[in-house]
This record gives structure tokens, C-alpha cells and sequence, in this order.
């Protein structure tokens, strides 16, 4: 399987934990069994997102708050591409990811899985972090 397919998983995987309105451990487990992921490298990458965004979900929330156009709040996100922020984020801010990688990746699941205006939306909001955080400096 290829990393954006892995990626995929992911992304699906903060999804269901977001409709779910909880991240456990064992979510990660029934999941990786459902989707018969057995490769170590693919599975410690999907531990390690799902971990990471659970450890740091509310630098990351913050992150997308503060970097939100006038008169959007977090309410109005909706879950898809909340899951695709987040696991964007976590490959921007602690995995080092060239950004350019990262937004490409997040549009391409926001074109997937979003609506007409998300992919749009997904690329705002993560340039604005980019910008902010100085991450072009990274490439």
C-alpha cells in the first residue's frame, strides 16, 4: 500500500473518531484488524497519527481556530474536513512533512471526501498555518 493510501486510512480513521466523540486505543486496533493492516511500518504510522492528534488535539484545535477567516468558528467545520486538518497538522507540526506534501495530501482527501468548497477551505486554512508557523523555511 502506498503512503497516500496509508494516509487515507488515517484520515478515515479521525473521522470515525470524531463522529464517535472519543479517541480510545482500542479504536485503532478493531480498525487496523478491519481494514487488514498488517504491515509494521503502515501500522505504526496509523498509531502515530492517531496518537499524536490525541495527545496534542488542543495545540492542534487552536492551531485551526486562530487561523480561521472572519465569522467562522469551529462549529462550523464540518467533521470531514476537520479529520483532514487534523491529520494534516500533525504531519506539518511533528512529523516534519514537507508542507507542500501535506497540503497536497489534504486537498487531494478534501476533493475525495469533501464537499465542493473544502478543498478550497483545507488549503486556506493550512497555508495560513504554514505561513505562521514559518514552515516554508523546511522544504
Amino acid at each position: 500500500m502506498k503512503r497516500t493510501e496509508i494516509r487515507e486510512l488515517a484520515f478515515q480513521l479521525l473521522y470515525s473518531s470524531q463522529i464517535q466523540k472519543e479517541m480510545k486505543q482500542q479504536q485503532v486496533e478493531l480498525f487496523l484488524q478491519e481494514n487488514k493492516i498488517e504491515n509494521k511500518k503502515q501500522v505504526a504510522y496509523i498509531k502515530a497519527v492517531f496518537n499524536g492528534v490525541k495527545k496534542n488535539r488542543q495545540e492542534i484545535v487552536n492551531l485551526i481556530a486562530s487561523n480561521l477567516k472572519e465569522k467562522w468558528t469551529m462549529n462550523r467545520i464540518s467533521k470531514i474536513n476537520l479529520a483532514i486538518l487534523e491529520l494534516a497538522i500533525f504531519e506539518l507540526i511533528y512529523s516534519k512533512i514537507p508542507y507542500k506534501v501535506v497540503i497536497n495530501e489534504a486537498v487531494e482527501l478534501a476533493k475525495k471526501y469533501g464537499e465542493d468548497s473544502s478543498k478550497s477551505f483545507v488549503n486556506g486554512v493550512l497555508a495560513s498555518i504554514v505561513k505562521e508557523k514559518n514552515l516554508s523555511q523546511e522544504e
